[in-house]
């Protein structure tokens, strides 16, 4: 990607993050904009004008502000699943599939990557280096599982994992620390996560984000990228690596 776009995080509710990529003609992109307020109050101020909305899944902390959005700015292009469709009745949302391109200009395109298992019509967007993937890929975490399978969350998990190791993973919420606490309960001897949950835990108390986290990192730090990792599964005894997704899920899940 051509380095004129910035990235830019809009803080929402407790610990969404709804992301803005803009380009030097004070044109931008907006991810799961799930509120309206902080986005038209960051557009308003930098003087920028929204092009498009892209939409990863179905669920109202990602899709709540689009509404409101559409009325202060009609000509806006969305996109996202059609689980999305179905729940924004009236306005004008172009579904999209696996594989697909989206051409936002001459300069930026995105390839729609298919990653069911926190919903089933989850998608994730991909343009170099960054990776917009709503709530499937977390640092050190993953989402949870509401209406897939493991087995669904563990191919899109794979699938992400395949891309270029510089990918920025741009997630839509701020569970850094809490994931790294959970990888480290399991895999105590990892210096590494030992390492990255201490760093996460000042850069939250010094009020910053530990966000977009890099792909190369996560496969070291998020034990649900390591599923075929020998260490990790004589931790658990389970040698099967959707068994041991599954298992591993389940116990986050139950993580206090």
């Amino acid at each position: 990607m051509n380095k004129r776009y910035h990235l830019t995080a809009l803080n929402a509710f407790v610990d969404n993050y709804i992301w803005m990529l803009s380009d030097y003609s004070k044109q931008t992109i907006i991810i799961d904009p799930g509120d309206s307020e902080p986005v038209i109050d960051c557009l308003q101020q930098h003087h920028i004008r929204p092009q498009v909305i892209l939409l990863t899944h179905h669920h109202q902390d990602h899709i709540g502000g689009v509404s409101h959005l559409f009325k202060h700015y009609p000509s806006l292009r969305i996109y996202g699943p059609l689980e999305v469709c179905h729940k924004l009745n009236g306005i004008p949302i172009t579904p999209v599939h696996h594989n697909q391109s989206i051409a936002i200009d001459n300069n930026l395109t995105f390839q729609v990557i298919a990653t069911p298992g926190h919903t089933l019509g989850h998608v994730s967007y991909y343009s170099k280096p960054y990776l917009f993937c709503g709530d499937t890929l977390f640092s050190a975490g993953c989402g949870r599982i509401f209406e897939g399978t493991s087995k669904q969350m563990l191919e899109s998990l794979t699938l992400l994992a395949s891309l270029d190791d510089s990918t920025q993973i741009c997630c839509a919420h701020e569970y850094t620390v809490n994931n790294l606490r959970f990888a480290h309960h399991v895999l105590p001897e990892d210096n590494l996560i030992a390492k990255k949950l201490e760093e996460a835990k000042q850069i939250r108390l010094n009020k910053q984000m530990t966000l977009p986290s890099q792909l190369s990192l996560e496969k070291k730090i998020n034990i649900f990228l390591r599923c075929t990792d020998e260490i990790l599964q004589s931790k658990l005894n389970i040698y099967d690596t959707l068994s041991l997704f599954t298992t591993l899920r389940k116990l986050k899940d139950n993580f206090q």
